[in-house]
């Protein structure tokens, strides 16, 4: 909402001297201060006769005409004199023109120049191809054409490589976002078809401040951010890998985030306001997460972030109109508060369900177990001989351990090996040639092929089958005399792994794997036990929890008379329950660790203490939201909004003189309209809302100031006749253009705006997805080798790697232990690698001095030994190297 206040006309200085009447217009969500600072200069003697300003409401298209400036003492009011127009009409043209030479003699309104396109200050860009100097750049980039000639294109190709900013360009990256609540990221790129990659990020180590990434499997584009020390994450359903050129906007105004495409507006969402100080060891990465995650494939040019309102502007001129207000964005907060509610409600289920899970599970009655069509009862017990395990019933569930073999010393001239029908190994006698040794069942390729058995090397006299494949891709396993081709499946040979074990393909032999959560018994990763979480502390439960060991994994389980806050963590008082809450009757109240939270209904805003009806559009002329999207209207006027004059003519419709046509008003489309309004103004009128379009069924309307088009729905492009009601939209065919992502021996199926993939036959039929040479399965979740802080997921043919998401701690001091991901609590805060500094806590030196929390010095007659306050507390540490040297 705008808000206008009656004052003075010209420039004054005094009062009593001014006048004519003059408009100041204030925006209501960055220009609140103007307002207290207006009402602290009523207070003064000098301006005890100002009148109070009368506020009311007026439509945001507004033109700036005439800027003054009020000065008293030491405080400023700026004030204006501003015409009212659609920001498409002719006559506005002089207007703003005049705004434009008034405007740029004010060194006093920085922000004005941006706002209103009269040009960017180059201190409040940064252009990242220019500042990492691609140009020098061999590795994993190439200059090519791009989109236009004005400024370089670059390749990035499927290839390792390091594109990241220097030191100097990441201080001054740094300065540029430090306590900036606005700024947006601008890139023109051609992503190849059907891949994933990260356009642009800005992080330390695994936190990302700003990234940027499209998933051309999921047809996402994701913005990764940070929000209160935790990682946020908003996805955008949208094709931008599809191998053609695509301009993006992506901007941040504290909590108001837009994504616009090819100049488009996609979506408008408002999301926690993410942090923008970067710490000093933040870095830019272009094209990819860090050296090993997120690279992306195809063509990047004009990347730049601007710091100033509404930056999409820049690379869209014809985009610019008037700043949207707070009510602009209102819609967006009853989707958000609907999904609090239904989170709410699904924790209430939940919570119930476990409730009466927890008394069934007390109920007196012998539970069985059934297994391959069997029925055992409760402690029964059982061999099962190929999986070579004793398993027990305990109270309805199996449990199964390998069967435990005696330690086997084998003589020196023997070897333990795996016998057929028998779980554990027997010795058998080796084989030794050319230095070689060689178990039973082992063979080796000389002249011909022999095999050793019982000690002795045996001549075998087997015909190789025939290869299907160059000799170039020929392949010997180990062991053995017949060549494979290149890539072939020992699995498949039938390579015996146990049942929590996975056999894995090499490019010689086959091996056996422990799956997550279990480890290898007795070094023999064929046979894997489960890990017991609970009692190796390898689990993230807090207090009011007890840890339950479950195969493969665990979970966390509430202490009696403790509610469930989250999956790691319960507290001990149910304030919502019991009532002992402060939440208003139109708010949800849900329990947390450290008491409760309120949340405003759906229809309501506020901050749960106290809720209010909200009204999505408003309420015009006067109007009064009284319930969730009510307004009671004042007399003269009617509609859900009260935004109709009761005795005047509606539009569409007859002729009248509140009404006017698009062709009237100078606007290239014939059916749209523009209502009057109680000011003489004319608002737009949403044709596609009002339901007075023809769009056909594979296209969609998208509403625009003085008109509106049809566009192509998802799955569909125009043929090239670009229809205005949208017949010309034809459904993509993902098979047939090979940009779909269906794999292995799954056949590919073009639906109408999309396309399934279906498993006729074939092992491969699974989802599950290749990585490092091997595979995972669908919906495995697994930490990388070399580096222990990632956690990587498999879903639907993509995998992504993400940071270890840590646990919220409750505690005062935290640390990182060596070898650790994740901070644990610890009590002595000398220990503590973070820790929020308290200035009331001081500590005394050795000097006599009294020490501020966070400060540091040298210990009196110990120059090595440096110490520093923490909240109280003299932490002291020696420089061992400083030791040395004196």
């Amino acid at each position: 909402m705008l808000l206008v206040a009656i004052l003075k006309e010209t420039t004054c200085h005094n009062y009593q001297k001014c006048k004519g009447i003059n408009v100041l217009l204030l925006n209501s969500c960055s220009n609140y201060n103007l307002i207290k600072i207006y009402r602290e200069m009523r207070l003064k003697n000098s301006w005890k006769k100002i009148p109070p300003i009368p506020f009311i409401e007026v439509l945001p298209l507004i033109v700036h005409t005439e800027i003054f400036k009020w000065s008293t003492g030491p405080k400023t009011l700026l004030l204006g004199k501003f015409s009212v127009c659609n920001n498409c009409h002719r006559s506005c043209e002089r207007r703003e023109k005049n705004a434009s030479s008034r405007a740029s003699s004010l060194p006093f309104l920085p922000w004005f120049h941006a706002a209103v396109g009269f040009g960017m200050d180059p201190d409040l860009q940064i252009d990242i191809i220019t500042e990492l100097d691609l140009v020098n750049t061999t590795l994993g980039v190439t200059q090519v054409s791009g989109l236009h000639n004005a400024s370089k294109a670059f390749l990035f190709q499927d290839t390792e490589r390091e594109i990241h900013a220097a030191p100097h360009v990441s201080e001054k990256l740094i300065q540029l976002f430090r306590n900036k609540s606005e700024f947006t990221f601008l890139a023109t790129l051609q992503q190849k078809a059907s891949t994933s990659g990260v356009i642009l990020s800005i992080g330390e180590l695994e936190h990302s401040y700003f990234e940027l990434e499209s998933s051309g499997l999921r047809d996402e584009i994701r913005y990764h951010y940070r929000f209160n020390g935790k990682t946020r994450t908003e996805v955008f359903p949208y094709r931008l890998a599809d191998g053609q050129w695509h301009k993006i906007a992506v901007s941040l105004s504290a909590s108001h985030l837009l994504l616009h495409v090819d100049c488009n507006r996609i979506y408008e969402r408002v999301i926690d306001p993410p942090e923008t100080n970067l710490t000093p060891e933040s870095n830019l990465w272009l094209g990819q997460r860090n050296r090993r995650h997120g690279f992306f494939k195809g063509v990047i040019q004009d990347v730049k972030v601007i710091f100033i309102p509404n930056g999409y502007i820049t690379q869209c001129p014809n985009l610019n109109r008037t700043c949207p207000t707070c009510s602009d964005f209102l819609s967006l907060v009853q989707g958000i508060m609907d999904l609090q509610e239904l989170l709410a409600k699904m924790t209430a289920k939940l919570n119930y369900a476990e409730t009466r899970l927890s008394q069934l599970e007390d109920c007196h009655c012998e539970k069985t177990c059934q297994v391959n069509g069997l029925i055992y009862r409760d402690k029964d017990s059982w061999v099962e001989d190929d999986h070579c395990r004793n398993c027990t019933c305990k109270s309805g569930v199996v449990e199964c351990r390998r069967m435990s073999c005696p330690p086997l010393e084998c003589p020196p001239d023997a070897l333990p090996v795996h016998v057929e029908s028998q779980c554990c190994k027997v010795c058998k006698a080796k084989c030794i040639y050319g230095g070689k040794v060689l178990a039973e069942g082992q063979r080796v390729l000389t002249k011909s092929c022999r095999e050793c058995r019982n000690g002795v090397l045996v001549k075998v006299t087997e015909t190789c089958p025939p290869l299907n494949c160059s000799e170039k891709d020929h392949v010997l396993p180990e062991n053995q005399c017949c060549s494979v081709c290149r890539g072939h499946n020992f699995c498949a040979e039938g390579h015996r792994c146990g049942e929590n074990s996975e056999c894995k393909n090499w490019n010689t032999k086959a091996t056996c794997e422990c799956k997550n959560g279990y480890l290898s018994v007795q070094g023999d990763s064929a046979y894997c036990e489960d890990i017991d979480e609970c009692a190796a502390k390898m689990h993230y439960c807090h207090a009011n929890t007890v840890c339950v060991n479950l195969p493969g994994s665990y979970r966390c389980d509430c202490v009696t008379g403790y509610v469930r806050v989250d999956d790691f963590s319960c507290t001990e008082h149910d304030e919502c329950g019991s009532g002992q809450h402060n939440c208003d009757e139109n708010a949800i109240c849900t329990n947390t660790i450290r008491g409760h939270s309120c949340t405003c209904k759906p229809g309501y805003v506020g901050n749960g203490t106290i809720c209010r009806a909200f009204c999505e559009e408003g309420c015009r002329y006067g109007g009064t939201c009284v319930a969730p999207n009510k307004c009671l209207c004042p007399s003269g006027f009617t509609g859900s909004h009260c935004e109709k004059d009761a005795g005047a003519a509606l539009c569409p419709g007859e002729q009248s003189q509140v009404c006017y046509s698009a062709k009237e008003l100078g606007i290239p489309a014939a059916s749209s309209y523009f209502r009057s309004t109680y000011f003489g103004m004319r608002s737009d009128i949403d044709e596609c809302a009002e339901g007075i379009t023809e769009c056909h069924n594979h296209s969609r309307c998208v509403n625009l100031p003085g008109w509106y088009h049809c566009e192509c729905r998802s799955g569909f492009h125009d043929n090239g006749s670009y229809s205005p009601s949208g017949e010309s939209c034809v459904d993509i065919d993902e098979c047939a253009l090979k940009i779909h992502t269906c794999w292995n021996d799954s056949a590919c199926v073009n639906l109408a705006g999309g396309f399934d993939c279906l498993c006729p036959s074939g092992p491969s039929c699974t989802g599950d997805c290749p990585h490092e040479g091997g595979f995972k399965r669908n919906g495995q979740v697994w930490t990388l080798r070399e580096d222990r802080c990632s956690v990587c997921s498999c879903k639907e043919g993509e995998v992504d790697c993400w940071p270890l998401q840590c646990p919220t701690l409750n505690c005062e001091y935290t640390a990182i232990s060596e070898g650790e991901c994740c901070p644990h609590c610890v009590s002595d805060p000398c220990l503590a690698d973070s820790i929020t500094y308290d200035i009331r806590k001081t500590c005394p030196d050795g000097y006599g001095i009294t020490r501020l929390s966070g400060a540091v010095w040298t210990m009196v007659g110990s120059p090595c030994t440096t110490c520093k306050c923490k909240n109280g507390n003299v932490c002291c540490s020696v420089d061992l190297e400083c030791l040395n040297n004196n």
